[in-house]
């Protein structure tokens, strides 16, 4: 092999799993299960608009400002509900909760095509794993529910380690963990500036998932770049 790599990191939401539909569609079942009609597009736009709101005002699940990303994200369900039209702030609540707890459930999840397959070479070949995501605490029981925390040492993530992608620290984070130095480590991720370039700022390898015909990257040299996970031991191993 022409890379010496002793250290596989991982992102995980749309490089290995993906959710089986869209946030609204989910959403708005769980409000005509308590009798309340949603369109599945404008609860899609207003969690955009929540989220995004929520993210600015207490970044990573108000990690550090006193939120537990349970009471954050049961706000921002909540809050998308608001601004779809929805009012009384006890069926918010129960709605809230019930996703809350059912986003940690493998069927709202999908493993990604080549993920099962790619991860079990990579242990096998004897690469040491584990996961950097932006996600909070409930990352473990999702990737434990879809059967594949077994190939990771550790995950870690943004709620965790206090610091999102692209901070170097939790890169620097993760390589303490392992014990492993940045050039004997490579992350793979689904985008460019939290995966692929924040690794390679603290000297790790980078490899970027990317289909074809995604605005592709000027800066990434095509080695570095997987149209499929089922590339990435081709390239390592070129």
């Amino acid at each position: 092999a022409m890379l010496r790599l002793r250290l596989l990191t991982w992102d995980v939401k749309d490089t290995l799993l993906q959710l089986r539909r869209p946030v609204g569609e989910s959403y708005a079942a769980e409000a005509r299960a308590h009798g309340v009609r949603v369109r599945p597009e404008t609860l899609t736009r207003s969690f955009r608009e929540a989220y995004g709101a929520q993210n600015r005002r207490f970044p990573n699940y108000g990690r550090g400002r006193g939120l537990s990303s349970q009471q954050w994200w049961v706000e921002v369900v909540k809050q998308t509900f608001r601004l779809s039209g929805v009012q009384g702030d006890g069926v918010l609540t129960l709605m809230a909760e019930k996703l809350y707890h059912d986003f940690c459930s493998a069927g709202n999840w999908e493993v990604l095509p080549g993920a099962r397959e790619t991860l079990s070479r990579c242990c096998q070949r004897g690469f040491r794993m584990g996961v950097i995501s932006n996600f909070d605490n409930r990352l473990g029981k999702i990737l434990s529910r879809c059967s594949l925390r077994h190939h990771f040492e550790f995950v870690l993530t943004s709620e965790e380690a206090g610091f999102a992608k692209p901070d170097k620290r939790i890169f620097q984070k993760a390589l303490r963990l392992s014990g492993v130095p940045p050039e004997l480590a490579a992350h793979v991720g689904d985008d460019y500036t939290r995966d692929y370039s924040a690794a390679r700022a603290v000297g790790m390898h980078g490899f970027l998932l990317q289909a074809p015909g995604q605005g592709a990257e000027t800066e990434v040299p095509s080695e570095h770049v997987l149209p499929t996970l089922s590339h990435l031991l081709t390239l390592i191993e070129k």
